[in-house]
């Protein structure tokens, strides 16, 4: 029998600066996949138009969040925009362990935390088609003030210099076209050999070792 008796759960990460339109391609994988779930993160900021508590995010104080450092119950967290954002350790644990695949969108800052901790995870990093686009795609959005705004901009070349790092990048110049590439991408890991080899046990024939 093969070591790998059972097909674990994949960790998919996003990452992109904002206004990438990262959640967006998010809600169309989850849409696009009954099977993909999306990992809620746990976020101090508040509630923007139109976001739904424990759904966008599961929104908390940061006296709670900060409860949850103490008690090493975040896979990651970081400080992003002066908020604070984080994933739910045992989320991660019951999804590997039940198989079921989760969509993670998390910071930069978080993804370089769990990237030492889940070397199976899948890193994707999503760009905006240029500098233009990103800017044009934050204003568009009218919930942020200019300085948030020019805050966005600069961070965004810090995060965008450290996408050679993850597994894939993907452009969202289209979200149509963008999304075909994400599965593309979640197919192919969902077949890959280390993740699949369950599935060799029917063909062992009883006494091969």
């Amino acid at each position: 029998m093969n070591k790998s008796s059972r097909r674990e759960g994949i960790l998919f990460i996003l990452s992109a600066p904002s206004g990438a339109g990262k959640s967006s391609l998010c809600r169309e994988l989850i849409d696009s996949l009954p099977d993909l779930r999306q990992s809620i993160s746990f976020a101090t900021r508040k509630k923007r138009g139109g976001e739904k508590d424990g759904v966008d995010y599961h929104f908390i104080k940061p006296e709670a969040f900060q409860k949850k450092i103490e008690q090493q119950q975040l896979a990651e967290w970081a400080e992003v925009h002066g908020n604070l954002y984080g994933t739910s350790l045992q989320t991660l644990k019951n999804a590997a362990e039940q198989g079921i695949d989760l969509l993670l969108d998390i910071d930069c800052q978080g993804a370089v935390q769990l990237k030492k901790n889940y070397q199976q995870g899948v890193f994707i990093f999503i760009l905006p088609p240029d500098y233009a686009e990103l800017e044009k795609r934050l204003r568009a959005r009218g919930t942020d003030d200019e300085d948030v705004i020019r805050r966005r901009l600069e961070n965004s070349k810090q995060e965008i210099s450290q996408a050679l790092w993850y597994d894939y990048l993907v452009v969202n110049d289209d979200i149509v076209l963008a999304r075909d590439r994400m599965l593309a991408i979640i197919a192919a890991e969902r077949c890959r050999s280390h993740r699949t080899a369950y599935l060799l046990d029917k063909f062992t024939v009883k006494g091969d070792k």
